[in-house]
């Protein structure tokens, strides 16, 4: 967890809801209904402004920016790009003392925009899952607590283009996402966005807990179709509430500490 979420806002309304200025350019992704790893994402972070010499200018205010990342944290010490392909989460737990992760938790935290994200509640029968979608009731967009890394392929050129990569962190599931599954994203409140994204603020081990308990019981638990289960599916009838099955919809029949992590 989290393996898939859906991210169909344009950078218009992300930069309004997030009071963000677009720094994406070119690279704008097209809205997902089933974000995997490995694709782009759009992503908020803070950073100083550089000034004439190219270096960030720390007297200067910070700015608020929406950019495009990789998801799948790949560490600027990795030797090569695949390692980020089973970074997509990390725990919050233990980002602060894990090497692939606690110099971005210092440095680089950023929130990722979300509608929601998917989780699998598994069944009584072998095999038997149940897709659910957790989402606001609003329309408004959920912020995943992230951290993101700059890399450059040691075997490449110097001047080819860095990857810029994040991934999503994980907390203990609180509240009715128990229901569904043990891990859930760390969800981040509105009121604490700026000093999550202050790029000055090395210490956030406060801001690692499990999201309220108010926050998570306000979001629905959609259950949904298993077409998203292929990520080749990818359109808005993946959000669409789907009942399940009369001997699928008992949670008391579900064992969500036994579920795999995905």
């Amino acid at each position: 967890m989290c393996g898939r979420y859906a991210a169909t806002k344009d950078p218009a309304t992300l930069v309004k809801e997030f009071d963000a200025a677009d720094d994406i350019g070119d690279h704008q992704p097209t809205p997902d209904h089933n974000v995997a790893p490995t694709r782009k994402v759009m992503a908020v972070l803070a950073r100083h402004p550089k000034d004439a010499d190219g270096e960030a200018d720390q007297a200067a205010p910070a700015e608020r920016l929406l950019r495009v990342m990789r998801w799948g944290l790949i560490p600027f010490w990795a030797k090569d790009a695949a390692i980020g392909n089973r970074m997509i989460n990390t725990r919050a737990e233990t980002a602060a003392s894990k090497p692939a992760f606690r110099s971005a938790l210092k440095r680089h935290r950023c929130l990722l925009p979300a509608d929601g994200w998917f989780e699998w509640r598994r069944g009584p029968a072998k095999g038997q899952k149940q897709p659910f979608f957790m989402t606001t009731t609003d329309g408004s967009s959920l912020a995943f607590a992230g951290i993101w890394e700059t890399w450059r392929d040691p075997k490449a050129d110097s001047d080819a283009p860095k990857i810029v990569s994040c991934s999503v962190l994980t907390t203990d599931a609180v509240g009715s996402i128990t229901d569904v599954h043990d891990r859930m994203p760390l969800l981040m409140p509105r009121e604490q966005w700026s000093r999550w994204l202050d790029p000055d603020l090395e210490d956030v081990m406060e801001m690692l807990e499990p999201p309220p308990l108010s926050m998570v019981d306000s979001l629905e638990l959609r259950p949904v179709s298993d077409k998203v289960n292929n990520v080749r599916n990818n359109g808005p009838e993946l959000l669409e509430r789907v009942e399940p099955a009369a001997d699928l919809d008992d949670p008391a029949l579900f064992d969500p500490q036994a579920l795999d992590s995905r």
